[in-house]
């Protein structure tokens, strides 16, 4: 039987990444803590696929996620653009949700609980069913909501394992093919080669307006398997995404007013703000909390608000970039700023991705002419810094 009203330590709300991972550490770390994780289906992850470059994280966390590690490509990944192919040699590495679920639900037991949250504060939360979970310290994990405290674009993607019927012949993933027609945006193709027949193929595309037309990329996707010469004998699966973009934006108010509960993943803006990867930032946050001597939710959001905000003072010059891409560059033609970049040192591309880039290595993506209108880069370095948020 599962735990009576007032038995959890911690209630996280939302069974994603963010959630999974924070449930996942502390049953390693305080297995004597009761930790319930509230998530529509009873599944933690959805449907997605995580990844991440050995060097966005150190060999201990690299070695605690090996277990929900579907797939890893020790050969490194590529990338191609119009005037630029290339292959880094940096290890590339998968998580699925069903690896996910597969390691994180046998340690939540009855703490994985199907339900929809109606209504959250620090001593609880309510389901539809009319049910009550109390609990000592509560954690909104539930993903990305409007705001108009932050000025984002976004990152919308459609993918699809495909089954083909015969070899696809790719050895390594391949990050970004930029070769394809640009529209409204930029957008290239991503390529995980999960065997020698199944490959997930990825349309992505980043844009000023967070609608995802299904049917526009589903064909997109249908007409690239079709110029690489692949078959497809069955469809295995499909996710798609939002990811937010951060430009700009005033943290404070994003994190001011009621109710006064943590947050986690993508609601507390922990994300690579020009990448929207999240699983770095998700991996340190489970860390961070799981060293908390006790857990409450008001220790709890003052550790989840106070690392937000450190991280995206620290992480401005990323919003910089961000906003000479949707404003300085025209649509059609943002691929050359990516095009660009990754004609840069593989250290530098490593750090960036890392969320770790030096001054030097700042000053290297910065120097020479921009692949931008010059008046309207500078223009963005003039707005850089003003605000106490930016």
């Amino acid at each position: 039987m599962p735990p009576s009203a007032g038995d959890y330590d911690l209630i996280l709300v939302g069974g994603g990444l963010a959630a999974g991972l924070i449930a996942w550490r502390l049953a390693l770390d305080r297995p004597e803590l009761r930790v319930a994780v509230v998530e529509r289906d009873g599944r933690i992850g959805g449907r997605h696929t995580w990844s991440f470059f050995d060097s966005d994280l150190d060999g201990t966390d690299r070695d605690w996620l090996g277990p929900a590690v579907a797939h890893r490509w020790p050969a490194g990944h590529e990338v191609y653009f119009p005037a630029r192919a290339r292959t880094l040699r940096t290890p590339y590495n998968s998580i699925t949700s069903e690896a996910l679920h597969d390691t994180v639900a046998p340690l939540l037991g009855n703490g994985l609980i199907a339900g929809n949250a109606v209504a959250l504060d620090p001593g609880g939360v309510d389901l539809a069913d009319g049910r009550r979970l109390h609990g000592k310290a509560v954690i909104d994990a539930r993903g990305p909501s409007a705001t108009p405290h932050l000025l984002l674009g976004w990152q919308l993607f459609l993918g699809r394992t495909l089954r083909l019927t015969a070899p696809h012949g790719l050895t390594r993933p391949t990050i970004m093919d930029a070769t394809v027609a640009q529209s409204g945006g930029y957008r290239f193709v991503y390529l995980l080669p999960f065997d020698a027949r199944t490959v997930l193929v990825e349309d992505t595309y980043y844009s000023d307006s967070p609608e995802l037309d299904y049917a526009l990329l589903g064909g997109r996707i249908d007409a690239y398997a079709r110029s690489r010469g692949w078959t497809v004998e069955a469809v295995m699966g499909e996710e798609q995404g939002v990811l937010p973009i951060a430009l700009d934006g005033d943290i404070d108010t994003f994190w001011a007013g009621e109710p006064q509960i943590a947050r986690a993943g993508l609601a507390a803006a922990l994300f690579h703000p020009v990448t929207g990867y999240s699983l770095p930032d998700a991996v340190g946050l489970a860390r961070e909390i799981a060293c908390e001597p006790e857990l409450t939710s008001a220790g709890l959001r003052a550790l989840t608000e106070n690392r937000s905000k450190r991280l995206w003072r620290e992480r401005r010059f990323y919003r910089l970039l961000n906003r000479m891409l949707f404003r300085a560059a025209a649509p059609e033609q943002r691929w050359r700023v990516f095009q660009r970049f990754y004609g840069l040192p593989e250290g530098v591309v490593r750090r960036f991705y890392a969320g770790r880039s030096t001054a030097l290595d700042k000053a290297r993506i910065l120097a020479g002419k921009p692949p931008v209108p010059v008046a309207a880069a500078l223009r963005q370095l003039r707005e850089t810094g003003r605000g106490s948020s930016t």
